[in-house]
């Protein structure tokens, strides 16, 4: 009974001889961008000036007011080993980070860069914590965007 299948395939089936095999063409190498390049990246408006002590101080009504647990994040991140950047003070602990704020004219949060202090979730964190105190921050009358600068400390016990 196979072997009656087997012959009835063979006839069916076209010779070998007669497919034909098509020889694929190798894809390009992908496209090289030399080292030097610049790399563009989700860049929103200019970079703060290198010297940060001439921009104006961010004035941030209500500060004691921001959220009570703030230094709590900071702290388990130190905890965890992500951030040795806290320093000893009588008090306890304390880490200090200081930020740069570029506001519109009408007042609006247009980006915020935190100083590099090797705690890149501390910093971030520091960011969004100015972020949303935004409907307390005052701006001076510009005709222009003009950056501020402020610092934050985050501080608990021993």
């Amino acid at each position: 009974m196979i072997a009656a299948f087997l012959l009835l395939l063979q006839a069916a089936a076209p010779p070998i001889a007669q497919v034909q095999v098509v020889p694929t063409i190798p894809a390009p190498p992908p496209a090289t961008v030399p080292a030097s390049a610049p790399v563009s990246g989700p860049v929103s408006g200019p970079l703060p000036p290198q010297d940060w002590s001439t921009l104006p101080p961010l004035r941030i009504r209500r500060q004691a007011t921001t959220l009570a647990n703030t230094s709590a994040y900071v702290h388990g991140e130190v905890m965890a080993g992500r951030c040795a950047k806290a320093v000893r003070t009588v008090q306890g602990w304390s880490l200090s980070l200081d930020l740069a704020v570029l506001m519109t004219r009408d007042g609006r949060v247009r980006r915020i860069t935190p100083r590099a202090i090797d705690c890149p979730t501390v910093e971030q964190y520091a960011a969004g914590v100015i972020l949303g105190a935004r409907d307390s921050i005052d701006v001076v009358d510009t005709d222009t965007d003009t950056w501020y600068r402020t610092s934050l400390t985050f501080a608990w016990g021993a």
